[in-house]
């Protein structure tokens, strides 16, 4: 590829909405084009790193023994009906009518479709089993932002195991989790494996795959003493032991005027710290009220309620259910005597007593109350959000919490699907028994991203050898000069014949026009041809990694240099 004739549209500076990195960058670069929120266009370089990123995963996949398949996006309505998910995921899949008046989506991930797939298996001889693809993705991101990051249409990899028990997908599961920790490596960035809360996919295990970044939304709560790690939809915490004095006498009422929220009853004269108030939420599930109870001084994560019961539809109640259910408006509320309510309260709460909480009267709360004696609490969850130097929940030492970027999700499903579609083989008994599943997925442009978040300096990408659009530049400083371009073009031509990714940079622009651009872009090596350096019969190679450069004799450059770049491939 000549410079000179490829579509490469650098930008000089950063697009005013970019704000992670890998945005920034990717569109500078020539990367990428936005379309509309959360939908972008590959580029050619953009697609040849792409490109290059798929065909690690698809050689790691087939080393599992793996076999590639290709399923519609368009599915209808009835397949999500029988697992559950059609009303579950209204808000996030694209829903809509064709023209003969039936309901079809597109495609968010395709548990339901292999799963029907896998109906056609009769025997557990058939087993194991392990299915994967590529396909175009689709989701209603309510808030697309950061380029590739968080997007409504991308391109995934998603593999299904298909066992005959429950020892046979753990044995797939770990063969997957090691099959990722290679791909990330190849991809050029360490990862971090955390517990993770499965979600919309169900199953009863899930292990996330983490870039540590700032330009991460995830956030993980990790020990830096054993090892401990998992996603703060899923992270535990030790807390230290309270002692509570006895008090046997019941809850008594006091004024609380203008007191509206933990913090206001702390700082109030006489107030109550907010490690003794209990903080009553309400909420909507399945359209029924159910108190949910906190320390006062804790934040809610709210995807371990979401995890921990059993309902259709969650959400925080309105304001007027609040009144209507309690009598008061938020910032009074508790749930002392509660009997008719559902109440659910976090672990943390167990056994205190002389706490403070709302007495369900504006402007009054109640003190002195004994959680097990006053407060008819249905259900103990852990609900809070563990927070950083709390005592990690293997070894006690403090837990540093970080921001991270997901960019690998592996499940242990089960047999939610199978059951739902119908998937049985007979066992070695001869009785039907569901296919247990597991579910593992990796997102291709946001890891195209995360390369570059990982891999990035002030003067632009700096691209692992493995996934660069080009391995080499050859930048030839004045191509008018016939000597240059006639010496560019045959260590261009000797490069291609030893199977390296060369573009040859034959622009009439400035020697610091085609240096910028090819820092920018991120090119591993740049091999300079000039008259001086032609005159002493030598080439300038620079590695952008670390901006090394030395001088290779032109007769020998070409195989140096693939010697070079072919033993950074492996």
């Amino acid at each position: 590829m000549r410079w000179s004739q490829a579509f490469i549209p650098t930008l000089r500076d950063d697009p005013a909405d970019a704000e992670a990195v890998s945005h920034k960058l990717l569109l500078r670069a020539g990367f990428a084009r936005q379309l509309m929120a959360g939908v972008y266009s590959l580029l050619p370089l953009g697609l040849r790193s792409f490109q290059k990123v798929e065909k690690i995963i698809r050689e790691e996949m087939n080393g599992l023994g793996a076999q590639e398949f290709s399923l519609p996006s368009l599915h209808p309505k009835d397949l999500w009906e029988r697992s559950g998910r059609w009303s579950k995921m209204a808000g996030e899949m694209f829903q809509f009518e064709d023209r003969r008046g039936s309901d079809v989506g597109l495609g968010m991930t395709h548990e339901e479709v292999f799963a029907h797939i896998a109906g056609e298996l009769r025997s557990y001889k058939q087993l194991p089993q392990v299915w994967y693809q590529f396909q175009t993705k689709f989701r209603d991101e309510p808030r697309p932002k950061s380029g590739l990051l968080r997007v409504r249409e991308f391109t995934m990899k998603d593999s299904y195991s298909l066992d005959v028990d429950e020892e046979g997908l753990a044995q797939s599961f770990e063969r997957h989790f090691e099959a990722y920790r290679r791909i990330f490596k190849r991809l050029g960035f360490e990862v971090v494996a955390v517990e993770a809360s499965s979600g919309s996919m169900g199953g009863n295990e899930s292990i996330e795959f983490m870039l540590r970044t700032d330009a991460g939304e995830d956030r993980v709560a990790g020990c830096g003493a054993c090892g401990y790690a998992a996603n703060l939809e899923k992270a535990t915490s030790r807390l230290p032991d309270v002692e509570d004095s006895l008090q046997e006498a019941s809850p008594e009422k006091f004024p609380t005027p203008g007191v509206r929220t933990i913090e206001d009853l702390a700082v109030m004269e006489g107030g109550t710290p907010a490690e003794r108030q209990i903080k009553t939420l309400v909420y909507m599930m399945d359209e029924k009220v159910v108190l949910v109870l906190l320390r006062g001084d804790h934040l809610i994560a709210e995807q371990k309620l979401i995890d921990g019961v059993e309902a259709d539809s969650i959400r925080p109640a309105h304001a007027e259910e609040i009144q209507s259910a309690l009598g008061a408006k938020p910032g009074s509320l508790g749930a002392v005597g509660a009997e008719d309510l559902f109440v659910i309260a976090d672990e943390a709460l167990r056994g205190r007593r002389n706490m403070t909480t709302g007495a369900n009267e504006d402007g009054f709360h109640l003190s002195g109350v004994d959680v097990e004696r006053d407060i008819p609490v249905k259900g103990w969850l852990d609900l809070r959000e563990v927070l950083a130097e709390e005592g990690c929940p293997m070894c006690g030492q403090p837990l540093d919490v970080y921001k991270c970027l997901e960019v690998g999700h592996i499940f242990k499903l089960g047999t939610r699907y199978s059951e739902a579609m119908g998937a049985k083989v007979l066992d070695q008994n001869g009785k039907s028994a569901p296919i247990v599943m597991g579910s593992y997925g990796i997102g291709l442009d946001r890891n195209l991203a995360a390369i570059v978040e990982a891999n990035h300096d002030d003067s632009g990408i700096i691209w692992p050898v493995n996934v660069a659009p080009f391995e080499v530049v050859v930048t030839v400083v004045k191509p008018k000069v016939v000597d240059c371009l006639e010496a560019g073009q045959r260590l261009y031509e000797a490069l291609l014949g030893h199977g390296i990714d060369v573009i040859l940079d034959d622009r009439d622009e400035r020697p610091g026009v085609k240096f910028k651009d090819a820092d920018l872009i991120g090119i591993p090596y740049r091999v300079t041809v000039g008259p001086k350096g032609l005159a002493d019969g030598v080439v300038e190679l620079k590695r952008r990694r670390d901006g090394q450069t030395r001088d290779l004799e032109t007769a020998q450059a070409a195989l140096a240099i693939a010697e070079e770049v072919l033993d950074e491939r492996r």
